[in-house]
């Protein structure tokens, strides 16, 4: 064999082995994940923002972690994601603390609270008032690294068969909702049923409930509630805000390298202002067709039923002060905390804001 010829095809031969020897490292970097979620695929709100984060975190690993969702009854129900991923069924699920009181009091602080934090105001606790590290301090009991990843913004009371006018009208309701909402409805006498919001609109059309919150006017109005309730009530004050979560199996999030763990804090960090201010301008979009299309009531709640609720409200965070779990004690005086603190700023400032506006002048 000449030289030239023996050199190149040793070179050649280098190469194609070298090859064969790095294609298994890279293989080897990429990961392909399941994500489980509590929603119908690709329901307004919700289920549209899991898919947007799915198609984030890969993105930002550069396709290094592939994410394939599975709407709720895909691969587990709904109501199971916490489980599947906690037992690594799955690598992550995108649901909302609110669902999870069953594991522990502690965790539906996270999600919302009745008369409680906005959705600035709860990204806020998390970020700059120690809240996250108590978030991942409660998760770690279930091998579980938990992210906010967006909020609904304000909900609303929900869809009533019939109109509200007291708070004996309340009492004996049927009513569904979640997380700590529900605690505080049947403080005074209401009968709350938890439920997922396909199941809600049969159970009001077949009149099993009487009322029911879901989250607000773009994602019920996908879900059909106008069409057997028109009296929508408002303020949601079972949840001023309701964030969203993406929760990751502890071990395979530590399994990864530090720039995935950073794509993956940061896919969840960069969706939350998105999907709030997508859900607030679809919100009133909705909300000016169901009134303008449908014939929709919305109705304020009367003034003495916002006290007993709020009254109720009160009781439920004082059973939380007393509970005998002590981490729970400490994410309730964290939360009291903060809200307390950013209570008396609002006052000035977004409060003072929105009482401006509505004052009667030309613009």
């Amino acid at each position: 064999m000449k030289r030239r010829e023996f050199l190149t095809k040793t070179a050649l031969g280098g190469m194609a082995t070298g090859a064969a020897l790095a294609t298994p490292a890279i293989a080897q970097d990429k990961r392909e994940w399941k994500m489980v979620t509590a929603w119908p695929k690709n329901l307004p709100g919700p289920g549209v923002a899991a898919q947007m984060l799915a198609d984030r975190i890969t993105t930002l690993s550069g396709g290094r972690i592939e994410v394939k969702l599975y709407a709720a009854g895909e691969l587990v129900p709904g109501n199971g994601v916490f489980d599947a991923v906690s037992e690594g069924t799955a690598e992550l699920y995108h649901a909302v603390p609110a669902y999870w009181g069953s594991k522990s009091k502690g965790i539906l602080l996270f999600g919302s609270q009745p008369f409680g934090l906005r959705a600035d105001e709860q990204f806020g606790w998390l970020a700059h008032g120690g809240g996250q590290a108590l978030y991942d301090e409660i998760y770690a009991r279930f091998g579980l690294k938990p992210f906010l990843c967006g909020n609904s913004g304000p909900q609303w009371q929900g869809w009533f068969r019939g109109e509200i006018n007291s708070v004996d009208d309340l009492k004996g309701l049927r009513f569904r909702t979640t997380g700590l909402a529900s605690e505080m409805c049947a403080k005074i006498g209401m009968a709350v049923q938890a439920m997922g919001g396909r199941d809600m609109f049969q159970a009001l059309q077949s009149g099993a409930l009487d009322a029911g919150e879901f989250i607000g006017p773009w994602s019920d109005s996908a879900l059909g509630f106008h069409q057997v309730a028109k009296n929508y009530y408002w303020p949601g004050v079972g949840e001023p805000s309701s964030a969203e979560e993406c929760v990751v199996n502890a071990k395979a999030y530590e399994d990864l390298p530090d720039d995935l763990k950073a794509a993956v804090a940061l896919a969840c960090e960069s969706l939350y202002n998105p999907v709030w201010t997508e859900y607030t301008t679809k919100h009133a979009l909705a909300l000016q067709k169901l009134v303008a299309e449908e014939g929709v009531q919305v109705k304020k709640l009367p003034e003495e039923v916002i006290v007993a609720l709020g009254n109720a409200a009160g009781e439920v965070i004082a059973d939380l002060r007393e509970d005998d779990d002590e981490l729970v004690k400490r994410i309730v005086e964290s939360f009291l905390a903060y809200r307390s603190s950013v209570a008396d700023y609002m006052v000035y400032a977004d409060n003072g804001q929105m009482n401006a506006r509505a004052l009667d002048y030309k613009y």
